[in-house]
């Protein structure tokens, strides 16, 4: 279970894939503010239906534990996705997120054109992670450091946070 607005988002994290999947009635009831969220998402999935998009094709549905206790089937959608879907929200508490999505594409285009830049700032995030300096070296130069990284939706929110 992940807070947002001290709201909260259903998550799970399946170990096969490796991925983390969100409930997407929840995210959208914090971020479009709608009382009838699952309304919303159904005239949401029809409007990108309509504009060609396959993303509600691609989501899945998982058993999540709703208000009452009992588990029911409940769409998910990965980061990916959920990141995608996001950007479909037109809604000033969606703003910064898509304002993050847009500063990270920017970055990403950079680096494609200068790789130096995403070594760069490789280092400067673990440093703003409170990584050592002997620890990013070793990252750096592709020594096993004992540590895994997972990009969870907390991370995600920091992210935008601080940008």
């Amino acid at each position: 279970m992940e807070l947002f607005e001290h709201k909260k988002v259903r998550a799970h994290w399946d170990e096969k894939e490796e991925k983390w999947y969100f409930s997407i009635i929840d995210v959208i009831e914090i971020l479009s503010g709608s009382p009838r969220q699952r309304k919303y998402w159904n005239a949401l999935k029809t409007k990108l239906k309509q504009e060609g998009s396959e993303l509600s094709h691609n989501l899945g549905q998982l058993k999540m534990e709703a208000e009452d206790g009992k588990l029911r089937l409940t769409d998910v959608a990965d980061t990916e996705q959920l990141l995608r879907l996001i950007q479909s929200i037109p809604s000033p508490k969606a703003e910064p997120f898509k304002q993050w999505l847009a500063k990270v594409g920017y970055e990403r285009m950079q680096e494609i054109a200068d790789p130096v830049q995403s070594l760069d700032r490789a280092r400067e995030n673990w440093q703003k992670l409170g990584r050592s300096d002997k620890w990013i070296q070793q990252r750096m130069t592709g020594q096993e450091t004992g540590l895994s990284l997972s990009l969870s939706y907390s991370t995600v929110i920091n992210s935008v946070a601080v940008s």
